[in-house]
């Protein structure tokens, strides 16, 4: 009995170690960072500026991941990043044009220099 006892606390002592390793086990285990949409630096936003055309903006930014579906007045940057063990961030800058094809406001969240 005893003999059987030991097998039973060890067989049970080796299950706890297995399903309590899953969690380490986890951060072992290689997840690539996923990375969706425009980047942009810092230094690029920065130099973009109410009265700029959209030529202008397309030049400094490149083009825009998402057009305004009932127009083409508004354009979203969009940049969503996701590290392999970390939380997602995502930043989306949002130029609204004026008809003349100006741009009049800039929308940035969060904003660049607040995220690391």
């Amino acid at each position: 009995m005893t003999m059987r006892c030991k097998t039973l606390t060890a067989a049970a002592v080796a299950l706890v170690m297995l399903t309590a390793g899953c969690s380490t086990l986890e951060k072992v285990v290689y997840r690539p960072d996923i990375n969706q949409g425009n980047y942009l630096s810092p230094a690029d936003v920065q130099k973009i500026h109410t009265g700029m055309t959209k030529q202008q903006v397309a030049y400094v930014l490149g083009t825009p991941m998402l057009h305004d579906p009932f127009g083409s007045d508004v354009w979203y940057y969009v940049f969503r990043q996701e590290p392999g063990h970390e939380g997602i961030t995502q930043q989306t800058l949002t130029l609204t044009f004026n008809q003349a094809g100006e741009l009049t406001n800039i929308d940035n969240k969060p904003k660049l220099s607040d995220q690391k």
